[in-house]
């Protein structure tokens, strides 16, 4: 069977449903949790996919130049390897930050505040001939929960979707490397546990924690339903058996 390489960076936000449909799927998971004192691989030798969660920490280092986690180079630097060799990946939230940050895009704090609860993203037209996007709807339902943002993306990644308030929520690097700004795999009560962890910001923000709960629980049977096909997309692309799994590869017009 094929097994993912699920990287943990959090106590907070494991793999939850998503690790369900994708374990329904036939994906094996084999989980790290650095936070805990696992070590990263120096390689993807032993495994057919790469998943990276969310997490409180920050994609980009703080002034003095510290990393938002000790494992982060290193987990940069397995982001390179799975786009360099093809390795289907998908980052998530913080995941998805530090796909971008690894290759040359730009992560920083949202000047725009933060985004907490249900939302929606707009699809972009290169997301029409994408490997997993094409099958989802134009307005997805999602999961925001992030103060940072991707507010430049690498030369080399195509942006698949976008919202009114960020920019840059999905995008793909070469054919086989996704990231993700919001979250598809929390439940009601992983979105209650933070907002427990998190209940003074809240408070500040004028956010109504119980309300923001509710909200979340009331469009998880649409959030399943456009991402859990999606993350069955996934594990037949790290299995091998996605039948349209290329992305269309087209020439530039002449004097361009």
């Amino acid at each position: 069977m094929s097994t993912a390489l699920v990287i943990q960076n959090d106590p907070t936000d494991d793999l939850r449903r998503l690790g369900e449909w994708l374990t329904e799927a036939g994906l094996e998971l084999a989980v790290l949790r650095p936070y805990a004192g696992d070590e990263l691989p120096e390689t993807l030798d032993d495994y057919q996919a790469l998943i990276v969660l969310g997490g409180d920490q920050s994609a980009y280092p703080d002034l003095a130049g510290t990393p938002g986690a000790p494992w982060f180079p290193a987990l940069e630097g397995l982001l390179r390897k799975a786009v360099r060799h093809r390795v289907p990946t998908l980052g998530v939230c913080l995941g998805g930050q530090l796909l971008a940050a690894a290759h040359g895009g730009l992560v920083e704090r949202s000047t725009s505040g933060p985004e907490i609860g249900p939302g929606l993203v707009g699809k972009r037209d290169a997301a029409d001939t994408d490997p997993l996007f094409k099958r989802v709807p134009l307005l997805p339902d999602v999961v925001q929960w992030h103060h940072d943002e991707i507010t430049e993306l690498p030369l080399s990644a195509t942006l698949l979707a976008a919202s009114s308030r960020f920019a840059h929520q999905a995008f793909r690097i070469g054919d086989r490397a996704w990231g993700l700004q919001f979250h598809i795999e929390c439940d009601a009560e992983m979105v209650a546990d933070w907002t427990r962890d998190g209940a003074d910001d809240l408070a500040e923000l004028g956010y109504d924690a119980e309300a923001v709960v509710l909200a979340v629980a009331e469009i998880l049977p649409d959030v399943e339903e456009v991402w859990q096909p999606f993350a069955a997309r996934f594990a037949a692309l790290a299995q091998g058996t996605l039948p349209d799994a290329d992305v269309p590869r087209t020439l530039p017009l002449l004097g361009h």
